[in-house]
């Protein structure tokens, strides 16, 4: 292991444990389509890949005609989401810290998303985690999202590194399939939100149960 040049960090499931902020906007969104809600387990297993994606999974989940209610239910989901943001959600044990650590690295660091770019910015500022980075990138920055490599291709341009010089550091097969394409190193927190599968079957540079446990020392061989 080499040291690296820049670190880019998901948001979602890997600083910070949103599910909270999910389950209580979507249940808002299809109580007022006089649908029924979702429980916690459904929104675990499908956030990752986009609030679009995440408002049709929804809407196909409980029945109803995605194609027939999408454009209601995103502009609710927009309403809700931005009252919502940050209140039923919680920093992850250990990111304070690990992120700490990094930016004493002196190294640039950027915070890489699916979600909307301005609820990514805004939940950051709430819970003071805006300092950390240089950049900070949502889903609607790009043409494509995550697990398609441009978004990281496009972090790495604004950083100013090489994708094998940037560490990706995420909780999910979305992270870990965009940084492999992209061609990052890749590291996975144990804790976030991979579809119901356990993030160690995939293959990362380190497998960690906390942030602050990064570890930066270079090989011995290095």
């Amino acid at each position: 292991m080499t040291l690296p040049a820049a670190f880019i960090l998901d948001l979602d499931g890997t600083l910070v444990d949103t599910l909270g902020d999910f389950v209580a906007v979507l249940n808002r969104v299809l109580t007022e389509l006089g649908l029924p809600e979702v429980r916690r387990a459904f929104v675990e297993r499908t956030v990752g890949q986009g609030s679009e994606h995440l408002i049709r999974s929804t809407l196909d989940h409980v029945g109803a005609d995605a194609a027939l209610l999408y454009q209601q239910a995103w502009a609710l989901y927009q309403t809700h989401y931005r009252e919502l943001n940050g209140r039923f959600s919680e920093v992850y044990p250990g990111v304070r810290e690990g992120l700490t650590r990094l930016r004493a690295t002196g190294l640039p660091m950027a915070c890489l998303t699916n979600k909307p770019a301005a609820f990514a910015r805004e939940l950051l500022a709430r819970k003071e985690l805006s300092g950390f980075f240089d950049f900070v990138f949502g889903g609607d920055d790009f043409e494509r999202k995550k697990p398609d490599p441009l978004p990281l291709l496009k972090t790495c341009e604004a950083l100013g590194t090489a994708p094998a010089e940037t560490w990706m550091i995420g909780d999910s097969s979305n992270d870990a399939r965009a940084a492999v394409a992209a061609g990052c190193p890749v590291l996975l927190l144990s804790y976030g939100y991979n579809h119901g599968e356990p993030i160690t079957m995939l293959p990362a540079m380190q497998h960690l149960d906390r942030l602050d446990q990064i570890s930066l020392a270079p090989a011995a061989n290095a």
